[in-house]
């Protein structure tokens, strides 16, 4: 019997159609015993009747099913075994097509620039953060589109190829006293505004943050989660502005130097 290398045999109850009607019939069994309608199995699984008394009687011969008088059957301890390791190859079968299969293929979801059709070659960029496409195959990256989109959707691609060219952003951080110090009562709200002007994105991080970034009247973009958040953002291109209490600077910038993303530290007060 032929093994995959996870150890389980190839296809398990598919690797014939006689295998699979057994399993088939020995669930169905198995489920309305002790009193077994042939012709219900045989319209649930889609077989004539006689077909399915034939598989019975060998079912039978095999030890894995026992009768007992006219249409009534019990599935035995070893027909249980059967059934249990059936199910657990066909079970190992069905996560390697999963996991090893259609897990390989690789989709990405981009922004459509242009009305674009399944099948279609697109060129990838990188702007404002986001990866978008557009018909055709003119830029450093290309993929094959896997879903139709129309301008302004969103599209599945797979296949990229090139290299999708942009620059990782820059991170601006203001460190905000705490408020035993001052808080957001030291912040300059005119330099802030200012930097905010500078910058694709602001973030905050702690109170005292969040209050001097009020103060400047400062839209924020990201509130909760900004460490991960700023990092994954200069990533993309974007150049941040964070303004952070000084309690939780220095958690940010070990992430970005962790990350290779440039930054620079501004005292607000400057």
């Amino acid at each position: 019997m032929v093994q995959r290398s996870d150890g389980s045999e190839e296809f398990g109850v598919l690797r014939s159609k006689r295998t699979a009607t057994r399993y088939q019939i020995l669930v169905e069994v198995a489920e309305r015993q002790p009193a077994v309608s042939q012709q219900e199995i045989a319209d649930a699984i889609g077989i004539t009747s006689q077909a399915v008394s034939d598989y019975l009687r060998g079912l039978a011969d095999e030890g894995h099913v026992t009768k007992h008088g006219r249409g009534r059957y019990e599935v035995t301890k070893e027909g249980v075994d059967w059934l249990i390791s059936q199910t657990d190859a066909l079970q190992s079968f069905v996560s390697h097509v999963s996991e090893d299969i259609i897990g390989q293929v690789d989709i990405e979801t981009v922004l459509a620039t242009s009305d674009i059709e399944e099948g279609e070659t697109v060129s990838v960029t990188m702007r404002d953060g986001v990866l978008r496409a557009v018909a055709g195959d003119a830029g450093n990256a290309t993929a094959v589109a896997v879903t139709d989109a129309a301008a302004g959707a969103d599209l599945g691609i797979t296949n990229v190829e090139g290299v999708v060219e942009y620059d990782l952003g820059d991170v601006t951080a203001v460190s905000i006293p705490r408020v035993q110090n001052d808080g957001s009562a030291a912040v300059d709200a005119d330099r802030i505004a200012q930097l905010a002007t500078e910058h694709d994105l602001v973030a905050v991080a702690g109170v005292e943050a969040l209050a001097a970034a009020r103060a400047a009247d400062v839209p924020v973009d990201i509130r909760y989660g900004s460490v991960a958040a700023v990092e994954e953002a200069a990533t993309k291109g974007q150049d941040v502005l964070l303004l952070s209490s000084a309690a939780q600077l220095s958690t940010h910038t070990d992430a970005l130097a962790g990350a290779n993303i440039g930054y620079e530290v501004l005292d607000a007060a400057e």
